[in-house]
């Protein structure tokens, strides 16, 4: 595979929050969700029990310039909404290509808060990527209508394995193509 070099990160506007670049002052409200078994357990990468540090080893992974994901937080401090409703990422794949996760504040589930973070951020196009690939844990049903609300459409059957589970977990891949 090969990796183009991280560039600056735009902010992206969403209808109720923005898109803006994860940063150190999100460490304390990263420890606490991300520290929540329900979403841990919806993602491939996020350990349960957070370790201590983990949030801030992630912080500091996401602001290097060689890169090869670009994390958002999901702020809806300016609308009244809380300064994290969860997270968003793309990661650099080769050919034009990237790999879009998210996870939303369970106090925010079922609220439209992931299909519009999605939907914008794959509007925006940041890395510029012909395709943009995603896989939900097959007993997330929500995830998947979030990337079909958007516009993904569904590849395959596969598994990842989880972190938080200690477990292969079945998977339902999608894809985007970008005009």
């Amino acid at each position: 595979m090969s990796y183009v070099k991280s560039v600056e990160q735009p902010v992206v506007s969403a209808k109720r929050f923005a898109l803006r670049p994860i940063a150190m002052r999100d460490v304390s409200l990263l420890d606490l969700y991300a520290g929540d078994e329900r979403v841990a357990w919806n993602t491939t990468t996020i350990p349960h029990p957070l370790p201590p540090g983990a949030s801030r080893a992630y912080i500091e992974r996401a602001q290097q310039p060689d890169r090869v994901e670009d994390v958002w937080v999901m702020d809806g401090e300016a609308t009244g909404l809380g300064g994290l409703l969860g997270v968003i990422s793309l990661v650099r794949l080769d050919r034009e290509q990237s790999e879009i996760g998210y996870w939303v504040v369970p106090a925010f589930w079922n609220s439209g808060i992931a299909s519009e973070a999605v939907e914008a951020l794959v509007g925006a196009n940041p890395q510029a990527s012909k395709t943009v690939f995603a896989a939900v844990f097959q007993d997330n049903p929500a995830s998947a209508r979030v990337l079909t609300h958007a516009g993904f459409d569904y590849l395959g059957d596969a598994e990842a394995y989880s972190v938080a589970r200690g477990a292969v977990v079945p998977t339902w891949t999608y894809l985007k193509r970008q005009e």
